[in-house]
């Protein structure tokens, strides 16, 4: 169902700030991050967390995938997520979580890559983001 939600995405430079310092705990915790750059400027990451979870211990976590406006629909989201799914199943998870912003473009885009409706939910996230799509892709 499509309708209007009660979301503005403007983010201040200490939004930004915390994202930096979340991003450096991915890597320092075990996790990775991959990055899009052109001409030497960042336009796209996408990071997936170490720890696993779920009954059986077999998600791992992707807790950020982004593509700047200007280079959306030019195959970056794709290789990303491509990566982050392939980084997942070599360390053993049989599924990658997403916790998707609803917009209708973005989860036009997971539907594309296959996602689905969680099976099951990891509480932080549907806390965290009420409005956000608990989706997962089997890997």
């Amino acid at each position: 169902m499509i309708k209007d939600a009660p979301f503005i995405d403007d983010w201040s430079e200490e939004d930004y700030q915390f994202l930096i310092e979340c991003l450096k705990n991915t890597i320092i915790t075990g996790g990775v991050v991959y990055a899009a750059f052109c001409n030497g400027v960042l336009k796209g990451f996408a990071s997936v967390e170490s720890g696993f979870f779920g009954k059986e211990e077999k998600y791992l976590d992707l807790t950020s995938l982004h593509v700047s406006e200007d280079m959306r629909s030019m195959g970056i989201g794709r290789e990303l997520f491509m990566a982050a799914c392939r980084w997942a199943k070599e360390r053993g998870a049989d599924k990658l979580y997403i916790s998707g912003h609803s917009a209708v473009e973005t989860q036009a885009f997971y539907k594309a890559m296959g996602c689905v409706e969680a099976k099951e939910y990891n509480q932080k996230h549907v806390e965290a983001e009420p409005y956000d799509c608990q989706l997962e892709c089997i890997l």
